[in-house]
């Protein structure tokens, strides 16, 4: 990748900051596969542009990242952790009982969860929340009683849709891809369908209800996929009835493969995630371990160097590769400054 032009307001906040020798001089990342390709794209230029390494960048999942994240302080363990959700309560505890107790949350942008075929595959074009529940849910409700699910094709779900068998390849639990598409496509189906509502006629508590909404079907019609979008693509390429659940960039940047479909009668783009009209978005976030600050080099210069103006704004690369920038950039760029601990302090 070609340097980056950086102006004076932005060069400023890469003044190497005199340290402690260290055995480790380079940023280490782990996490989200979403996140992962903004990442990348930051360490290539921020180590082209500054006096630091090139940050290390990898993969794994949020849920994986986050874990490695809060195995502790130390030049062993990561610095920053890539999430395509945010931390969950239970992760913030394990990170404090390792000794994490000062993590600094930055949330990079915006993305969504767009659903693609093959460009040349059956007319999968519009798809509802609801269209996805009665395809993928373990069980569903059929004259009051809980069955396994009896869809085979899309057709028998939607008669608008391909008289295809479903084949639906979908992140795996490890990744923050699939708590968002859990809760905002099978439990937002679950709900528009009524059958929320009858599994609680049937018997269930509300709780459980919900539970069974969220259960994905272990018949083979959905498959979990543990890797990155690569492993996705690949997999529809090998199936033509195959339909994936990817981020908006790495479907905008495979336009040649893919087709998409709107959702909810909204198709996916920056804009319409922007507005919040498309109806699966979700911010995206990486967290910095405060411990490693003024230990690790170049550990807060990366981050602001991240959230920049020229970086993470409307106009800047990420933007270019399908990230939708924050509104709120000057109230992350002062939490980095400031290095604010969540919970607000500092």
């Amino acid at each position: 990748m070609s340097k980056l032009t950086i102006t004076t307001s932005a060069a400023a906040i890469l003044a190497l900051t005199a340290g402690a020798a260290v055995a480790r001089d380079n940023v280490q990342i782990a996490g989200s596969s979403t996140v992962l390709p903004y990442a990348s794209i930051v360490a290539e230029l921020f180590g082209d542009n500054t006096d630091f390494p090139t940050p290390v960048v990898e993969s794994g999942g949020s849920s994986s990242g986050l874990a490695r994240f809060c195995e502790g302080v130390g030049e062993n363990t990561i610095d920053i952790a890539n999430a395509s959700r945010a931390i969950r309560e239970r992760e913030i505890e394990t990170c404090a009982a390792n000794g994490v107790t000062d993590i600094i949350e930055v949330r990079i942008g915006y993305d969504g969860i767009v659903f693609a075929s093959q460009i040349d595959g059956p007319a999968f074009t519009a798809f509802t929340p609801s269209d996805w529940f009665l395809a993928l849910a373990e069980n569903i409700v059929v004259d009051g009683a809980i069955v396994a699910n009896p869809n085979i094709t899309w057709a028998d779900v939607n008669a608008d849709l391909p008289a295809v068998e479903i084949a639906a390849f979908i992140p795996g639990t490890k990744h923050g891809t699939r708590e968002v598409f859990e809760e905002n496509v099978l439990l937002q189906g679950c709900e528009d369908t009524g059958q929320m509502a009858a599994m609680m006629e049937a018997g269930l508590s509300e709780d459980d209800a919900e539970a069974a909404c969220m259960a994905v079907r272990t018949d083979g019609k959905s498959v979990d996929i543990d890797g990155d979008y690569t492993e996705t693509l690949a997999r529809i390429d090998a199936n033509t009835n195959g339909i994936g659940v990817f981020g908006l960039a790495f479907y905008e940047n495979n336009t040649d493969k893919l087709k998409v479909a709107t959702m909810g009668g909204v198709a996916p783009s920056t804009a319409t995630i922007a507005s919040g009209d498309y109806p699966v978005s979700r911010p995206l976030f990486f967290y910095i371990k405060k411990a490693h600050i003024g230990v690790i080099p170049g550990l807060k210069e990366y981050a602001q160097f991240f959230m920049a103006d020229e970086i993470a704004g409307p106009n800047g690369p990420l933007a270019n590769y399908g990230l939708v920038s924050d509104p709120e950039l000057a109230e992350v760029q002062a939490t980095i400054e400031n290095e604010t601990v969540m919970g607000g302090g500092m």
